[in-house]
């Protein structure tokens, strides 16, 4: 997480892809809580997208990983 102008952290901007309508979007991971994973709708088809987070021990997210609900 990168501190913001007004010393606030915000989470890193990752543009990710639906994995079932293939559509583009940005996402907002949170690495605080370290390595995770949850579960987030997709912003145009409303599908549950599965979503990995792996982060450092600063809590910098490394790689967002998407996947499927049945996967």
């Amino acid at each position: 997480m990168k501190p913001a102008a007004d010393g606030l952290w915000m989470p890193a901007r990752r543009g990710v892809q639906c994995p079932y309508c293939g559509e583009r979007f940005e996402a907002f991971p949170d690495g605080s809580g370290g390595d995770q994973e949850y579960i987030e709708d997709c912003r145009v088809c409303c599908r549950p997208i599965r979503f990995r987070l792996r982060t450092d021990a600063a809590g910098n997210v490394l790689a967002v990983e998407v996947y499927r609900e049945d996967d």
